[in-house]
């Protein structure tokens, strides 16, 4: 038992013995964390640092594929800016779109409320004799107001987003039709009484083709917003409270402010889309743009912001906009029919849903 005992006390590490068990353990520790990551997972981790390469790839891949498809006609000036054109509206109401999913939730009544504010701006210039100026701040106020009256069934009555837009897209639908009594407001009446109402639809000579000025405004909302999300403390608090809300208001964030104004901000636009809308239409009707809302959570999607919220740039669903573009106008220049076209589109989605999945995994 002695000798036992004494052997296996002599047996066990001691001193400088456990130093080079420590050691060696370290040395294959060391060994094992600088191997280097393999092909996939350094693209992974790179995609998830950079969510917006993703659309961007798929832009110039789908570009230079229905550009040898369809040859010079999809590269021609006039084809190229009439994408522009054909987005603009979506575009901007998926800028509108990325801010709510940004906070991980959804807007499911944008594309209600740029008609209802371009049905009430309509009818206050053109019907009821308001000075244009005027009744787009009244339709830029309803849209904020909107947007506000979203957050605060969101923040106060702790609705869940979905079910909150799904209801007030009911709302906002049931108002339009309405103020507008289901009756279009034609472009004569508007040229006659307001053709400010139309100014976005105008545009210039550009090697050829005609770039509209609504193609501009969408740029250039895009731009504001990556500046407020990117370079301001609101813009912090907004990823904050997207990627993890309890997280966020134990660091002092007041989060249901924060959601407040992002809803507030996002009806703005949206009222924004409403004007320009009207001039890339040239009229107004209580029914146009019915598939707005899933247009521009398409646009979100396919640009690589995170349906979970707190990832994604804003610039992603421009680019996820003209994706959208650049493929509707490379299959209809291949005279693919429309159904495939829609088709098409929706395999579009579900790999753009599977590739966030697959990004986020680096964050498990």
């Amino acid at each position: 038992m002695g000798e036992t005992a004494g052997s296996s006390v002599q047996n066990e590490p001691r001193g400088q013995d456990f130093e080079q068990v420590l050691g060696q353990s370290d040395a294959r520790l060391a060994r094992f964390e600088d191997r280097p990551p393999g092909l996939i997972a350094a693209l992974q981790h790179g995609l998830h640092g950079n969510p917006t390469l993703v659309p961007v790839i798929v832009l110039v891949v789908a570009i230079a594929v229905f550009g040898l498809i369809a040859g010079g006609k999809f590269f021609s000036p006039f084809n190229l800016t009439l994408i522009l054109q054909q987005v603009s509206i979506i575009g901007i109401l998926a800028a509108a779109q990325s801010l709510i999913v940004l906070t991980a939730g959804i807007d499911l009544s944008v594309a209600a409320i740029m008609v209802l504010m371009s049905v009430i701006a309509g009818n206050l210039a053109v019907f009821m004799g308001v000075p244009t100026v005027l009744a787009l701040l009244v339709a830029f106020a309803g849209g904020s107001a909107a947007g506000l009256m979203n957050g605060f069934f969101v923040t106060k009555v702790k609705l869940p987003p979905f079910i909150t837009t799904l209801g007030t897209w009911s709302i906002f639908f049931a108002l339009n039709l309405w103020l507008s009594g289901a009756q279009s407001i034609r472009s004569q009446d508007i040229d006659r009484n307001a053709p400010l109402l139309k100014f976005w639809g105008e545009g210039f000579a550009f090697f050829g083709a005609r770039v509209t000025y609504g193609s501009l405004l969408m740029i250039a909302v895009f731009l504001v917003l990556w500046y407020l999300l990117n370079r301001t403390a609101w813009g912090r608090h907004v990823y904050a409270v997207g990627d993890d809300r309890e997280a966020a208001e134990l660091a002092g964030i007041q989060a249901d402010r924060v959601l407040l104004s992002v809803y507030g901000l996002s009806g703005f636009v949206c009222a924004i889309a409403a004007w320009a809308s009207i001039g890339r239409v040239g009229s107004i009707s209580p029914q146009s743009f019915y598939e707005g809302n899933l247009q521009s959570i398409t646009a979100v999607v396919v640009g690589g912001i995170s349906l979970f919220g707190g990832r994604g740039s804003i610039l992603g669903a421009l680019f996820g906009a003209l994706i959208v573009g650049v493929f509707q106008s490379g299959l209809r220049l291949a005279n693919v029919d429309v159904l495939w076209q829609v088709f098409a589109i929706g395999w579009l989605i579900i790999l753009a849903v599977a590739i966030d999945q697959w990004i986020r995994k680096v964050s498990r």
